[in-house]
């Protein structure tokens, strides 16, 4: 696997991660710990260095999966994680309120440390902006955290530009994690020119977006009860006969090529900048070794400017997150 510097942080990767997140959480009922475990050692042994999770993810037990899981292997690894949810305020499937107060970061931080079973987190993750509290606290806290070597590097997920710009001047930040893939492109917009100057990493998350990159999901796809697309505008029936339009725009490519469509959704996210690392979820040993073959399918420029060109043409229905959601990205 090769790999990668999240901009010009020092942190390097595995050019493709594992978002960890489905195994528990979001996406229908948790996987048995013993097929979690064998799934992240899978992914080891096959070059990943790169894991994502969140204490909210659960909340806790992925946490806790993720560091059982990687114990053996845990110098040859990087290990993200995340605070920033009031996780007394879940709802269901849903985060719930958002507490990025100092001594919350650092209880989380205390927390997390012993459920990953490490002394160091790797990437310390804000989930989302807290207007309560000002960034420069934010990032002053983990700051400190860095100073007393409990924690290497600060990310931000889903922060707007000026957030990310006033973060960055208090304590440098390693990576943002957002979504982006052929489904979702608005980082193109005002996120990735600003991570760019900055020497920031980014690390898309949902780069098969949500699934529906791969071609396996149409209007007619049923989820689980408890699975979090259930909620999304771009997920309902009509948006998603709608939206098939780039899956068979990936597909076509992927013929050309001799790949999966999700292979060509993750090389097209890797052409597109050397510092973007993506974090591919899956439950499915047979899914983990497909997605990270995409890291060995080549685009070319003419491969990559026609794709451009096709994607401009369409345009995809429904809204990426519901409004509660929605109000907390971009901030």
């Amino acid at each position: 696997m090769q790999t990668r510097e999240l901009g010009k942080s020092g942190l390097k990767v595995s050019a493709i991660g594992l978002g960890c997140m489905g195994l528990s959480f979001g996406y229908g009922p948790p996987v048995e710990k013993a097929d979690g475990i064998r799934l992240i050692r899978a992914a080891a042994d096959q070059g990943v260095t790169f894991f994502d999770t969140a204490e909210v993810y659960g909340p806790y037990t992925n946490e806790e999966l993720v560091g059982e899981a990687l114990a053996p292997v845990r110098k040859d690894v990087v290990i993200a994680t995340k605070f920033g949810f009031d996780i007394a305020k879940r709802n269901g499937v849903l985060p719930g309120g958002l507490d990025s107060r100092p001594e919350n970061i650092r209880a989380v931080a205390e927390a997390s440390l012993k459920r990953l079973k490490t002394d160091v987190i790797d990437l310390f993750y804000q989930h989302r902006v807290d207007l309560a509290v000002p960034i420069e606290d934010v990032a002053g806290a983990v700051k400190e955290l860095i100073a007393e070597g409990k924690v290497k590097h600060f990310g931000l997920s889903e922060a707007g530009a000026q957030t990310i710009r006033r973060a960055h001047a208090v304590q440098p930040v390693a990576a943002l994690q957002s979504e982006y893939s052929l489904f979702w492109r608005e980082p193109e917009a005002g996120i990735i020119p600003v991570l760019e100057e900055l020497g920031i990493g980014f690390v898309p998350f949902s780069p098969l977006g949500k699934g529906f990159l791969t071609g396996k999901i149409d209007e007619t796809t049923s989820f689980a009860a408890n699975d979090f697309r259930n909620s999304v505008p771009r997920f309902t029936p009509e948006a998603r006969k709608a939206n098939q339009a780039v899956v068979a725009l990936v597909q076509d490519v992927a013929r050309k090529k001799g790949a999966t469509p999700a292979q060509v959704a993750l090389a097209w996210l890797l052409a597109q900048k050397p510092w973007i690392a993506p974090i591919p979820g899956t439950t499915k040993l047979h899914r983990l070794e497909e997605n990270l073959g995409g890291a060995k399918v080549e685009l070319t420029a003419d491969d990559l400017a026609a794709i451009d060109k096709a994607s401009a043409a369409i345009t995809l229905e429904g809204a990426r997150y519901p409004e509660a959601l929605q109000k907390l990205v971009g901030r």
